[in-house]
Order: structure tokens, then C-alpha cells, then sequence
């Protein structure tokens, strides 16, 4: 059934969709307010961000070094930000980080904004929680806007976030990282396993269009490191 319902997404819904977010747009969720400009992820239209923002609401995040990798537009960064947290929020794509500066500035958070490919530019420290939510598909990118959502054919967004992401954890650091069911998830957790980590299913959760997954990423004691 899932399979038709895209059908029809791809068909119909997603060329209106990209005509819509061809120019600026607010939206407001949990009193947390956003400007999303052209080639940003839109949390509004797809449920990952929400869905993987109540999850890490579900933890204490007062005083919590928090990392977002690929933080977009910022929702779950501003999000963890207004619940006390210290905040660091990555993008590759500059429009990404304008946006971000500009959700900053719109909501009056205390954030750190950098300009990275996955850990890149991200002094060397542990975090006690990252937060991420990938591209999930195999293809190469051709833009910067789709860096958001392909993570190469080989999956080498993964390869890349695995095997840097040793230098940004301690011992008590959690790792959440939201999935779908249109990803190679047995790639990803190939490539998890290599650099010396695990991905353990917390919850789950489908809608018309896909079905979600919540991972806690724990070491293995294997791997590459």
C-alpha cells in the first residue's frame, strides 16, 4: 500500500511541494518559530524532525552538551536550545547554515552554528547527546539541496558519520539517529559495524507515506576505531 501511496506523492503532491518551497516560508511548531529558505529541509512536510524532536524531548536536556548533525532549519536544535541545552548545529549546505542563523536571531536562542561536512570543522569533544537525521537514500547528490536527502551510492554519508563520530562521544553520550524504512538500512548497519557501532530500534512508527525508526547508536567494542 505504501508503495502506491508514493506513487501518487511523486506524481501529484511532490511537484506542488517543490513549487511551494521554491521561496521562504515560516512555519511554527512548539512555539519554536522558523523561517525555511528555498533548498532547506522543511520540517513541516515530512515527519522525521517532529518525530525524532519528541523523542529527544522525552530525555532531560538542561545543562546537556547537544550536537545536531545536519540541523537544517534548526527545529531540533532551537528545541534543545529553549530547554537549557548547549547547543551545536551542524549543515554542509550554507543555506542551511544562513537559515539557521536567521532562526537563531528570530527565536533568541544561544546557539553554535557551524559550517561542516558531518564532523569537518567540529573541534574534537565529547557530546552528551547527538542528534541526527541523515539523507536517507542511495544516490550521489547533485545539489546542495539534495545533500539532504542522498547519502551517496554507497552510502558514504554513513561511512563518514561512523567513522568520525568516536571523537565526539564519551561514556554516558547517547546517540540518536531516526531512520526509514525506504533507507538500506542493512547497509547502514554494515557500515555501523565496521567503525564499531550498533544500531538498537527504540521505537517505531508508520504514517501513509513510510515508516520511521528510532536508533540508539552504542559502541560494539569492534570495528575499525
Amino acid at each position: 500500500m505504501r508503495k502506491i501511496v508514493k506513487y501518487f506523492f511523486n506524481l501529484a503532491y511532490r511537484p506542488w511541494l517543490i513549487r511551494y518551497l521554491s521561496i521562504t516560508r515560516t512555519y511554527t511548531y512548539k512555539g519554536i518559530r522558523l523561517q525555511v529558505l528555498p533548498g532547506v529541509f522543511h520540517p513541516g512536510f515530512f515527519y522525521s524532525s517532529k518525530l525524532l524532536l519528541r523523542h529527544v524531548s522525552r530525555y532531560p536536556l538542561q545543562d546537556k552538551s547537544f550536537l545536531e548533525v545536519g540541523a537544517g532549519s534548526g527545529l531540533i536544535s532551537l528545541f534543545a536550545a529553549g530547554n537549557g541545552a548547549r547547543v551545536t548545529a551542524t549543515d554542509i549546505n550554507l543555506q542551511a547554515v544562513e537559515c539557521l542563523r536567521v532562526n537563531q536571531r528570530l527565536n533568541a536562542a544561544n546557539i553554535e552554528i557551524i559550517h561542516s561536512d558531518l564532523f569537518e570543522r567540529v573541534p574534537p569533544r565529547g557530546f552528551d547527546i547527538i542528534a541526527v537525521n541523515p539523507p536517507y537514500y542511495r544516490k550521489n547528490p547533485a545539489t546542495a539541496a539534495e545533500q539532504a536527502w542522498y547519502c551517496g551510492e554507497n552510502g558514504e554519508y554513513f561511512s563518514g558519520f561512523f567513522s568520525g563520530l568516536q571523537s565526539y562521544v564519551h561514556s554516558r553520550s547517547e546517540i540518536w539517529m531516526i531512520l526509514c524504512d525506504g533507507c538500506d538500512l542493512e547497509m547502514i548497519r554494515s557500515l555501523a559495524a565496521r567503525y564499531g557501532w550498533g544500531l538498537h530500534c527504540h521505537f517505531t512508527r508508520g504514517n501513509w507515506v513510510e515508516k520511521n525508526f528510532i536508533f540508539k547508536i552504542e559502541p560494539t567494542g569492534a570495528g575499525i576505531l
